[in-house]
């Protein structure tokens, strides 16, 4: 495990001046611990095709170690095999199960679709969130799951039917232009939407970070306020966005979280998840509502993210 002092020369500088811009000391000391950690494989239960005590019994049956997620009962971390030997069992070939980040699968829970609701995942492959969601809803209802890239559009499609998410129809589209062709079409729209990645950084691996940079920060940004725009027209008044990304980068979340609740009529609301190493969203110098969205810190456990629950006002 690297140092922080090692960690600091290793990322990008940039981002090492950002962090002490937008957080203290304390807590960017924590960020770059999070990032010289090798994180455990986390997965959860398909529950569309099998359930947690069957899991948990077939893995003691197998030595393979694990961990309960106390804010998530079908998810586990794994304690003593890698993401490799997952791969070679039985279960995960037939979709039993879904190699999956803990923090990747907070979204779908915080969206928590229903039964025989519509639902839109504006960018969704390769599908992680997409089955989350059918088996919350147990595949009862309609997702239309969209994906811009081709290649990654047929790893979606692979995952849905894996699977077993018969509620999911793919798509190859452009994210923003699918709210001027679905206005007012979904209950509830999750916008897991493209970002620099900074929750993911690992200081010890290069290919993590190596093509970050402000300048690309900068660009997303506007893509990011794209896709929002296109997810509040598609979602029916009183319905519920997801707003989600996987960094920590101020600028993609809460700065782009007061850009909307300036420009849109939509309300911030709580999320009552108790999530070790996550902190409030800051809003100094913002909206005081954006303290409602929750930014999970990167851990041993977990990746960093941060996700907003907004509603569309009637």
């Amino acid at each position: 495990m690297l140092s922080i002092t090692e960690a600091k020369n290793r990322l990008p500088q940039d981002f090492i001046n950002e962090l002490y811009e937008n957080y203290s000391p304390l807590i960017v000391d924590k960020i770059l611990i999070g990032m010289n950690n090798t994180r455990y494989t986390s997965l959860r239960v398909n529950t569309i095709k099998y359930n947690i005590q069957d899991l948990m019994k077939y893995f003691k049956e197998k030595n393979i170690k694990f961990e309960r997620v106390p804010w998530y009962q079908d998810a586990l971390i794994i304690k003593n095999v890698n993401e490799k030997a997952i791969q070679k069992l039985d279960i995960y070939e037939k979709g039993y199960i879904y190699l999956q980040s803990l923090s990747s699968m907070v979204p779908p829970i915080v969206l928590n679709p229903k039964a025989g609701e519509r639902i839109l995942d504006l960018t969704a492959a390769p599908g992680s969130k997409t089955t989350q969601l059918a088996g919350i809803m147990n595949n009862e209802g309609y997702i239309l799951a969209n994906e811009l890239d081709k290649i990654r559009c047929e790893r979606l499609k692979h995952n849905v039917e894996v699977q077993g998410a018969t509620i999911v129809e793919v798509i190859n589209s452009r994210g923003e232009k699918l709210g001027e062709t679905h206005e007012n079409s979904f209950d509830k729209v999750l916008l897991d939407t493209p970002c620099s990645g900074e929750g993911r950084f690992l200081a010890y691996s290069s290919a993590t970070y190596r093509d970050w940079s402000l300048k690309t920060v900068n660009q997303l940004t506007k893509l990011q306020r794209k896709l929002f725009d296109s997810a509040y027209k598609a979602v029916k008044p009183g319905g519920t966005i997801v707003y989600s990304t996987c960094t920590i980068n101020k600028n993609e979340n809460e700065f782009i979280l007061d850009w909307i609740l300036n420009n849109y009529k939509v309300k911030i609301l709580d999320i009552n998840l108790n999530i070790k190493d996550s902190i409030q969203g800051s809003n100094e110098g913002l909206n005081k509502e954006i303290n409602k969205s929750i930014k999970i810190l990167p851990s041993k456990d977990m990746e960093g993210f941060f996700v907003a629950k907004l509603k569309k006002e009637i």
